[in-house]
């Protein structure tokens, strides 16, 4: 498959790297000269532009590519270069962080794909997103790193809190959240936990039976 990604910032480094070590096709759009150099030595095509541009991304072969992963730290660049390769029929990915207010998720998420955040979600999530993958089997994890999915018991501390404000032990972070029988999802800003709640976590192995502990611990 053929991507292009947006910005050659820490995310769209290692999407990059683990898009091309699986064998596909990635052009880099990147305006910042360092950053260009940078990602022409890893061995990427890259084209020196501004990714909010139909001619940059034009230059990048955006009528080819299968995605686009618009993954710069500006917001408004992210959102036009989605809508830009979305007229030219790819699939659309947008960064966005997540302390952005609800009614801004809501303007943007109608428009693309997937929203991907990356304080949560990290590299390996946002390759899944782009190849419009299930997040209950991401697998794109290193050797030092495990997934696990927890079920929140009746009387768990972390029901009624937002997902985006649990704190997990060490560097653990909560990846998906599903709720009943439905498919794991990115959980949204607002979403809330509830008794019976699966949550994909993502930590060390040392860190997993810290983390459900934590998960379980009663109010």
């Amino acid at each position: 498959m053929k991507f292009v990604i947006v910005g050659y910032g820490r995310v769209g480094t290692r999407t990059a790297h683990i898009l091309q070590s699986e064998g596909h096709e990635v052009v880099i759009v990147e305006r910042a000269r360092g950053k260009v150099d940078r990602a022409t030595e890893a061995g990427f095509r890259v084209v020196h532009g501004d990714g909010s541009e139909e001619s940059t991304l034009l230059e990048a072969d955006i009528d080819e590519a299968d995605a686009i992963g618009a993954l710069t730290g500006d917001l408004n660049t992210n959102f036009t270069a989605c809508m830009i390769a979305k007229e030219h029929g790819c699939r659309t990915v947008l960064r966005i962080d997540a302390d952005y207010r609800e009614e801004i998720y809501e303007k943007y998420a109608a428009d693309v794909d997937d929203i991907i955040y990356p304080e949560r979600l990290g590299a390996a999530g946002a390759k899944t997103a782009l190849l419009g993958g299930d997040f209950n089997v991401l697998a794109d994890l290193t050797e030092q790193l495990s997934i696990a999915s927890v079920d929140v018991p009746e009387g768990s501390s972390a029901i009624g809190k937002r997902v985006v404000e649990v704190s997990l032990p060490g560097d653990a972070h909560i990846y998906a959240h599903g709720r009943a029988h439905e498919s794991m999802t990115i959980p949204l800003p607002q979403t809330t936990i509830e008794a019976g709640d699966s949550l994909a976590v993502m930590t060390t192995h040392d860190g997993l039976d810290e983390v459900r502990s934590a998960l379980r611990s009663e109010a």
